[in-house]
């Protein structure tokens, strides 16, 4: 055999062994590298859909699953159930953000039996949140102390906790904010803050006087409410002194027309929650009780 020719075949058993080589190569490497399996797919398809309960408890599931030998759907079902309660919990809590009660209250903390005057029908009723889907407003009306703004913030609640959109705010904050909206020109933009929710709860309205700035804002915050939506209010004056409490007689009557259109009065005439607790310190002290 020639030179030449060993080399030829020299090159071409070389270049077969380097393909056989890299087939080799390839082999490993396909085996090394597994495909992701079906459970991992699984949990990024979850990732991917941002349902991340479903995707934390998916391992336990599945194991559950096969423990009690439960059919797919049922284990679907129950993966979706905890997705679902999640995602209820987490849209509650922002609703609650968006709100912004200054504390939680709920109706069955309210002692009912050192208000006698209230009507527990007309509680029990509300606490239904018909008037919501009615565009009802609540009216609470008394003295400082007597449980009122506990009863709007806990309707508000839950309202809020049944999927209502609320917001709450003091008479006092609407005014000066709506006044620093217009003085800044985003007076309209601001004014959706009061009257897009469906629940919107204004606590201690009279407590002080209004000029005639502040009763205008008053009065289109509920003309624009007016049967579209509910406002709780809480009140220590009654209607009959509202003209004291506004500048402007004739706005002070437009308001408590709109407002009592379509509402529930609630006028309670009891001690002072509040007075209670200051008198129960007092009588441990050995002192003497303020309310009889």
């Amino acid at each position: 055999m020639s030179a030449g020719n060993a080399r030829t075949d020299r090159a071409v058993q070389t270049r077969a062994a380097v393909r056989a080589q890299d087939a080799r190569d390839d082999e490993h490497a396909t085996l090394s590298t597994s495909e992701p399996s079906a459970y991992q797919r699984l949990r990024e398809h979850l990732a991917y859909l941002e349902m991340t309960a479903a995707a934390e408890h998916l391992a336990d599931e599945l194991d559950r699953g096969m423990r009690e030998k439960a059919s797919p759907t049922q284990v679907l079902e129950r993966l979706l159930a905890i997705e679902a309660d999640a995602t209820r919990a987490r849209r509650l809590r922002g609703r609650l953000r968006f709100a912004r009660y200054p504390i939680h209250k709920t109706l069955a903390e309210f002692d009912l039996d050192f208000q006698p005057s209230l009507d527990r029908k007309v509680l029990a009723e509300l606490s239904t949140l018909r008037f919501v889907e009615e565009r009802r407003n609540v009216i609470l009306l008394g003295p400082p102390g007597v449980g009122k703004s506990h009863l709007a913030i806990a309707l508000g609640i839950a309202a809020t906790e049944a999927g209502y959109r609320t917001y709450f705010t003091s008479a006092a904050d609407l005014v000066a904010n709506l006044q620093s909206a217009h003085l800044e020109g985003t007076a309209t933009y601001k004014m959706r803050t009061y009257t897009g929710p469906s629940v919107l709860v204004v606590d201690e309205l009279g407590y002080l006087p209004l000029d005639q700035a502040s009763a205008n804002w008053i009065f289109q915050m509920v003309s624009r409410r007016y049967e579209k939506a509910s406002i709780v209010l809480t009140s220590n004056r009654g209607f009959g002194d509202w003209n004291q409490v506004f500048a402007d007689p004739v706005v002070a009557s437009a308001i408590v027309d709109r407002l009592l259109h379509n509402a529930t009065v609630i006028n309670i005439k009891g001690h002072s929650y509040r007075m209670r607790r200051y008198d129960a310190a007092q009588q441990a002290k050995g002192g003497r009780a303020m309310v009889a």
